[in-house]
């Protein structure tokens, strides 16, 4: 039976923003309305409890901007996510050896924008997003590392998990699984190289 590799997907294989593409001073405005200001909705965002057009609509009617285009430019934004082929590359090469598990605290529109753009499937044999599951990862202290092994039979004292999360990466290690905390000095190259080169348990 093959261990479990989970790997984080925001600021740890991928750094771009949503919107990213709007008018700086429409970026700013929605950092300040949406994610400085509106916290609890971002946080219901990323539980399945709104839909992107929901958050779009909210923003298009705070900021006076056009509904349309800011729903153009999201989409596209979603789509156009970088991950780089190295890295895909890394990861699939370790399917081998492990089980490899996305798990991500993140909206509806990753699932259904970022991924088949992405081709993400490709890499991974599953993927987690919390918009789909309604939960976090440091939700019911980590039950949701238990429960996803338990599809797959596997043991957390045998799992690893690649994570930008302190707090995160600290819930895992203390399940019993084996930590590796994406850093600027340790970035996510680092990590694989590591697994790759290692028995990486």
């Amino acid at each position: 039976m093959k261990p479990t590799l989970f790997v984080d997907f925001d600021r740890t294989i991928c750094f771009d923003r949503f919107w990213r593409s709007v008018d700086p001073k429409i970026y700013t405005g929605i950092q300040e309305v949406l994610f400085r200001g509106n916290a609890e909705k971002v946080d219901d965002w990323m539980r399945g409890k709104h839909s992107s057009e929901e958050i779009n609509k909210f923003l298009a009617d705070e900021l006076n901007a056009g509904y349309d285009d800011l729903w153009s430019v999201f989409v596209s934004d979603c789509k156009s996510m970088k991950v780089s082929a190295d890295v895909l590359k890394k990861i699939d090469g370790l399917r081998a050896r492990y089980n490899t598990i996305l798990i991500t605290g993140n909206m509806d529109c990753f699932t259904r924008f970022t991924v088949p753009a992405l081709e993400l499937d490709n890499y991974f044999d599953q993927i987690v997003n919390s918009a789909d599951y309604g939960r976090f990862k440091d939700d019911d202290n980590g039950r949701i590392f238990l429960d996803i092994l338990k599809e797959f039979g596997g043991n957390i004292k045998d799992s690893i998990l690649i994570d930008n999360s302190e707090t995160t990466c600290k819930t895992f290690s203390n399940l019993g699984g084996k930590s590796l905390q994406v850093t600027k000095n340790t970035p996510i190259e680092h990590w694989l190289n590591y697994l790759s080169n290692s028995a990486g348990t």
